[in-house]
């Protein structure tokens, strides 16, 4: 019986003795997170971003035709991002956070963005430079809310498109790209 109560004091001490290393762990792992891909049952990441391909799309509460629809998208090249897949049904989320689920043939890997759409409505504008660069000239200047077409991302700015005017904007100000992320459309 001594044997065992040794054992579990043995154990005991090795963990309060791994405690005050644990914050520093926890610290270490919090300044250099891990770059783990989850890839979903299509062998696509997850999360990722795409696109509607038409200008009406119906959002259901489930995966599936027979679910109710919850939603229907009224513009084509509307961002969204994919967060689960059954089938061949993704479930989106759109950038106010509405969630709903979207049959695969409905949606494109063509990427698009929404320029901050968390300032719309608050007066603000963003402008579209000719280079990527925060002293750059400015192209055109964009409301918040306005949809544009990605070209490529750096992980610090994005080339993109909006009605004809092409021109950079920082990635930061841009939802349809993950912060860090780097691609050519």
């Amino acid at each position: 019986m001594s044997g065992f109560v040794s054992l579990r004091l043995a154990f005991s001490a090795a963990i309060l003795g791994a405690l005050p290393c644990a914050p520093q762990a926890l610290a270490q792992s919090a300044a250099a997170p891990a770059q783990t891909i989850t890839l979903g049952p299509s062998g696509l990441p997850l999360p990722r971003f795409v696109s509607l391909k038409p200008a009406r799309v119906n959002s259901r509460v489930g995966p599936g035709a027979n679910y109710s629809v919850d939603w229907m998208y009224m513009k084509a090249g509307l961002p969204m991002e994919i967060i689960q897949e059954f089938d061949t049904w993704r479930r989106v989320r759109d950038a106010d956070g509405s969630e709903g689920w979207i049959n695969q043939s409905l949606l494109s890997g063509r990427r698009t963005a929404i320029v901050a759409p968390w300032q719309r409505g608050k007066g603000g504008r963003i402008n579209l430079l000719n280079e990527p660069d925060k002293d750059a000239g400015v192209v055109a200047i964009v409301d918040p809310g306005v949809i544009g077409a990605i070209k490529k991302c750096d992980g610090q700015w994005c080339e993109m498109t909006f009605d004809g005017h092409t021109g950079w904007m920082a990635q930061s100000q841009v939802w349809g790209a993950y912060p860090g992320e780097k691609f050519k459309n």
